[in-house]
């Protein structure tokens, strides 16, 4: 399991550091999409909150952290007691609504209602491929979580796959094509948290190692719109991941998974259906309950 510091064992000097890549991240998303860049901004003021821990923090605070501009931040705060993310505590002073996650797990519900059937259809596409649905963690703008799986009668530990497999070594985002998916569309400041932790010691033998490589591999996720994975996770395993996105924001990836001996390299059919199923998910997202004008 990728190795993550608590928020509450923060220190000074590591929120300086991330307020530094915070302002390289800020600075870089200028140059996207207006729906991009703002996504990015309130997903980092979520995650600002989560990071430093404690009671309540102040627009400023959130904004030294960050690297965002103070306005940006009040006016983000502001619309996220609207919609129930945060709430103001005492004058100048708001956290996280303690009800967010399970917000968010309703939110999931209704946006992802039918991920079982779009799985076993890809599944059904790839003959017989796992499928598997993976989701940003809840609070954590830096690791996943499988959520869903079309599996068939397919035991895992026959296939030589635990739930630690699929819950724990995988957890990182650094390890898969559906951590690398999911990575390559966060924002720089998570990046480089991420590409500063280890590799999980269960990680396949095609583990990226290295950071440049890595870096360059999410470059290629975002020009071709998929990931594909050779031993990464597990030994023996290959697999091909797309990004779901709301909103112009990285929610999650599906994951396709198939032993080495059957799939050594993935073929047309098998990244053109994930993608689908990806794309599916995604406008589910984009017809969610109260988007409505």
């Amino acid at each position: 399991m990728g190795h993550r510091t608590a928020a509450s064992q923060s220190t000074a000097p590591e929120a300086a550091h991330h307020t530094d890549q915070a302002r390289r991240s800020t600075a870089a998303a200028g140059s996207r999409t207006p729906g991009s860049g703002h996504a990015e901004r309130v997903f980092l003021v979520q995650t600002a909150f989560a990071e430093l821990g404690g009671h309540a923090h102040g627009p400023g605070e959130i904004a030294e952290f960050t690297g965002l501009d103070d306005s940006v931040v009040y006016r983000i705060l502001q619309s996220g007691i609207y919609q129930r993310i945060f709430e103001r505590v005492d004058r100048g002073l708001y956290r996280l609504r303690t009800s967010a996650a399970q917000l968010a797990f309703t939110a999931l519900d209704h946006r992802l209602d039918g991920a079982q059937t779009v799985l076993r259809d890809l599944r059904e596409a790839t003959g017989n491929g796992l499928a598997f649905l993976y989701m940003v963690a809840p609070f954590s703008g830096a690791q996943r979580q499988c959520v869903d799986m079309a599996v068939g009668d397919s035991d895992l530990a026959e296939l030589g796959m635990t739930p630690r497999d699929v819950l724990s070594v995988t957890r990182s985002l650094r390890t898969g094509a559906s951590g690398r998916t999911i990575l390559a569309y966060l924002p720089e400041v998570l990046q480089q948290r991420v590409l500063a932790e280890p590799v999980p010691d269960q990680a396949g033998p095609g583990v990226y190692r290295d950071n440049a490589a890595l870096l360059a591999s999410l470059a290629e996720v975002r020009d071709l719109g998929h990931a594909l994975g050779y031993e990464e996770c597990m030994a023996g395993w290959n697999s091909c991941a797309a990004p779901i996105m709301w909103d112009g924001a990285i929610m999650g990836a599906v994951l396709l998974l198939k032993q080495k001996t059957v799939m050594p390299h993935a073929p047309d059919g098998v990244i053109e259906a994930t993608k689908e199923a990806a794309a599916v998910l995604s406008r589910h997202g984009a017809a969610r309950p109260g988007t409505d004008a």
